[in-house]
């Protein structure tokens, strides 16, 4: 594998004021601020087996096409990551997780193989958890054991479709779902008011219509003997916020109640241009409700003051659009009075094409402009992006440097931190990004072990300063290439200082505009620390990479 490491200076005045005449003391713990998040983004069946016995479920058996049905990751398995520090010692301080809610049972088969709902997004009933991925009480755990550790837990919601039909899933009623035409895309109405594929029937948001609940959900609420509980609840949402019973309206009071029941901390909304706008502000009144109503019920369990967190999915999203999507006839801005964030599509060019503080300087400026008070959620691979940054991993240093030290929150795709290949032999489309978490590498190969450390450190590093997510930029030496981010919210101040390209052994860094002559200062890569002397540190170390902190 190829090695691209970018050397990387991060000298970091955490909590001091910006000038050293009148200098406070370091904050112990940082507060945690969306705009920063380190967020770590998983497939749930992909990513650990914490339960082998819940494997297969609903007769799930038929031979499917690579990598295209159930492989055994589950709730649990996330938990147990969770409580032996792996995403702690990754920086990572929120998870987003696939939906976990109960699939179809029955497969598709579109020319590649039988395709079952592995992925989540083939609703069945928003109101049950897949048995495959877990159960409640295994959500609860997470949820506890996240929260332990400071990390948030972000689900994933789908409003626009249900699942396919299938032999065991009928269609959902005329009054629920569109079954035609299928999107062109080409303008806004033939984006919304369609199906996003053949075989993906589109949920009515438009209406008002009051409807009654699908007859396959009566029958099995009935068989399952919650059918009179589901109605109390539905008939007490309904009265309490004077909603029609409108499609939309009951898969909100679906999603919101993993919000009351559980206190998950945010929503990755799933294909959000396909759907109306207005109803995204909707849906983001019911979940700061329902959150509002947890914080209150469970004030032991409340980690902060922050708000619910919503990031929404705008497929091809950049942050060059500024607040407006561009659908050809006509913009749409998803951000007010609905998104705290949308997740930015255009990184991985950025990277490609333009140099690191071409990417740094545009994306903090917009984030201190147009996008003031927002956020973008930056990736460089995920579950459906055909054309990831670097799918044969050649360049994972490199890879954790871009993302790391990009403004905006930073979306680690599981197994970019361990050089999980993103093409796999006999596998089509998408199924080439859904491989099993690569454990076997990180437990017994010693380059995946090292690249696995670095993007640690830098996770870690990145996590311990919001500057570098959320400040503002500004280049100091272009050769080598030095920067600083300062950042200040209320009483919370942070200002880091980054150089990249220094040579290995002594390396002589300015921190004059950081610290004062005397500070002590600690290597977080190599655990050296240095005094600062005329303005200046010197660094000498065997490694490319160099974090400093003031102690």
């Amino acid at each position: 594998m190829k090695k691209l490491i970018t050397l990387i200076i991060i000298l970091a005045c955490f909590g001091c004021k910006y000038n050293t005449e009148n200098k406070t003391e370091p904050q112990k713990e940082t507060p945690f601020f969306w705009e920063a998040a380190n967020l770590y983004f998983l497939l749930t069946d992909r990513f650990n087996n914490g339960d082998p016995s819940n494997d297969v479920n609903f007769n799930r058996t038929k031979e499917t096409g690579k990598l295209r049905g159930f492989e055994g990751g589950d709730i649990k398995g996330i938990t147990q990551k969770v409580k032996e520090g792996y995403f702690t010692d990754l920086g990572i301080n929120a998870i987003w997780m696939t939906p976990i809610v109960e699939q179809i049972h029955g497969g598709t088969d579109e020319g590649t193989g039988v395709t079952y709902g592995f992925h989540g997004y083939w609703a069945k009933d928003w109101t049950k958890i897949d048995p495959n991925f877990g159960t409640k009480q295994e959500l609860h755990e997470l949820v506890e054991a996240a929260h332990e550790k400071g990390i948030r837990i972000v689900l994933d919601a789908v409003i626009n479709h249900t699942g396919p039909v299938t032999e065991k899933d009928p269609v959902w009623p005329e009054s629920w779902v569109r079954t035609s035409p299928q999107c062109q895309y080409n303008n806004y109405e033939n984006t919304v008011t369609c199906t996003l594929v053949k075989n993906l029937p589109d949920i009515k948001t438009e209406s008002n219509e009051n409807v009654e609940l699908p007859p396959q959900l009566v029958e099995k609420w009935k068989a399952e003997g919650r059918y009179e509980q589901e109605l109390k609840e539905l008939d007490a949402y309904f009265e309490r916020t004077g909603h029609p019973r409108a499609p939309r309206f009951y898969i909100m009071k679906w999603l919101t109640d993993y919000i009351t029941e559980f206190g998950v901390d945010g929503y990755r909304v799933d294909t959000v241009k396909h759907t109306e706008e207005f109803v995204w502000q909707e849906f983001k009144d019911q979940c700061d409700y329902a959150f509002s109503e947890y914080k209150r019920n469970n004030p032991v369990q409340v980690l902060d003051n922050n708000e619910f967190y919503l990031v929404g999915e705008v497929y091809n999203y950049g942050i060059s659009a500024g607040k407006a999507f561009d659908f050809g006839d006509r913009k749409v801005n998803y951000f007010d009075d609905a998104f705290n964030s949308l997740i930015n599509f255009e990184l991985k060019y950025n990277a490609a094409q333009q140099s690191k503080n071409e990417v740094f300087s545009r994306y903090s400026d917009t984030l201190q402009t147009n996008l003031k008070g927002y956020g973008i959620m930056n990736y460089l691979s995920s579950h459906d992006d055909g054309q990831p940054f670097d799918p044969m991993r050649e360049q994972p240093m490199e890879s954790a440097t871009i993302l790391m030290l990009t403004p905006g929150t930073s979306q680690v795709y599981y197994g970019d931190e361990s050089a999980r290949i993103l093409k796999v032999e006999g596998a089509v489309g998408d199924a080439n990004l859904r491989s099993f978490m690569n454990w076997e590498a990180i437990n017994d190969n010693p380059e995946t072990k090292a690249i696995l450390t670095h993007w640690q450190k830098l996770g870690k590093f990145r996590a311990n300063h919001p500057a570098i997510g959320a400040g503002v930029h500004q280049m100091i030496t272009e050769q080598p290439y030095t920067f600083y981010r300062s950042y200040q919210k209320g009483d919370f101040k942070d200002l880091v200082v980054i150089g990249l390209d220094l040579e290995k052994g002594k390396k002589p860094i300015d921190v004059s505009k950081v610290f004062e002559d005397g500070d002590n200062i600690l290597d977080a890569y190599s655990g050296k620390t240095v005094n600062v002397e005329s303005g200046k540190v010197v660094i000498d170390s065997e490694f490319n990479i160099v974090l400093l902190e003031r102690q």
